[in-house]
């Protein structure tokens, strides 16, 4: 259940580029503390109380563009690095954290997708890029349609704020790893199931706790403090692994 929050942007020169940011402004964040964020996907974040002055914004980004600048950079050369897929045999693809190797066969059934000894197998009738790609995405919502409301289950009933296990959807989601809404539905990106078990807890404890805190404040992050201690370190590994939120 996320409190209701104003959006504003934020632009700054930064040597020759200009960093845009979007700015979160909200009435549950303790006073006169401004955060920074940069997003997976290259965003630059920033929360801030509802109070807060744009000049005090301002001023709070600017003393922090050259570590901005680097994070952004790190993100630019990690999506550099994507090789383009191809979907052939031999290829690389991530389940639960595990590389397997990429094995298509022809068949004459239906198309098919299984692990089997170290590979993900994709037994299709025609080869084509564009059929192979389709049965791994219809495999891999299958498996996070399965895998991720069982551990949201168990991640749930270690939490004594929540009574209940929330309303979960699973999708695509090209920016974020998961959200609460206001109603404290939960939503989680499909592309989790391709990450580890421990990035996987790191994120729906993230989105439970606002249940209990609508923000991004300091009790918030008390709470994942108490039960995560190395949330810092686990969220570090899931943005270096923000390229396999979509299958590529």
């Amino acid at each position: 259940m996320k409190e209701a929050q104003t959006s504003t942007r934020l632009v700054l020169p930064y040597g020759d580029s200009r960093i845009r940011c979007e700015v979160r402004r909200s009435k549950q964040r303790v006073k006169r503390s401004i955060a920074i964020h940069v997003e997976p996907d290259g965003r630059v974040v920033v929360d801030a109380p509802l109070q807060a002055a744009d000049p005090d914004i301002r001023l709070a980004v600017a003393r922090r563009l050259a570590w901005i600048h680097r994070r952004m950079v790190e993100v630019e050369n990690r999506q550099l690095v994507v090789t383009p897929r191809e979907y052939v045999s031999g290829e690389t693809a991530v389940y639960l954290g595990r590389r397997y190797r990429l094995k298509v066969v022809s068949a004459q059934g239906g198309n098919q997708v299984r692990l089997r000894a170290g590979y993900l197998e994709v037994a299709v009738s025609n080869r084509s890029p564009e059929t192979v790609r389709h049965e791994l995405e219809q495999w891999f919502q299958a498996r996070a349609k399965e895998f991720l409301p069982t551990r949201l289950a168990m991640m749930s009933e270690r939490l004594r704020w929540v009574k209940a296990i929330p309303p979960l959807s699973i999708r695509r989601m090209s920016r974020q790893w998961g959200s609460c809404s206001p109603q404290g539905r939960i939503s989680l990106n499909v592309g989790l199931v391709r990450v580890p078990r421990e990035c996987i807890d790191y994120v729906l404890l993230h989105e439970l706790t606002h249940l209990r805190e609508h923000n991004h404040g300091p009790a918030f992050y008390r709470l994942l403090d108490r039960h995560l201690p190395n949330w810092k370190r686990t969220k570090a590994r899931l943005d270096g692994l923000a390229e396999v939120a979509l299958i590529r």
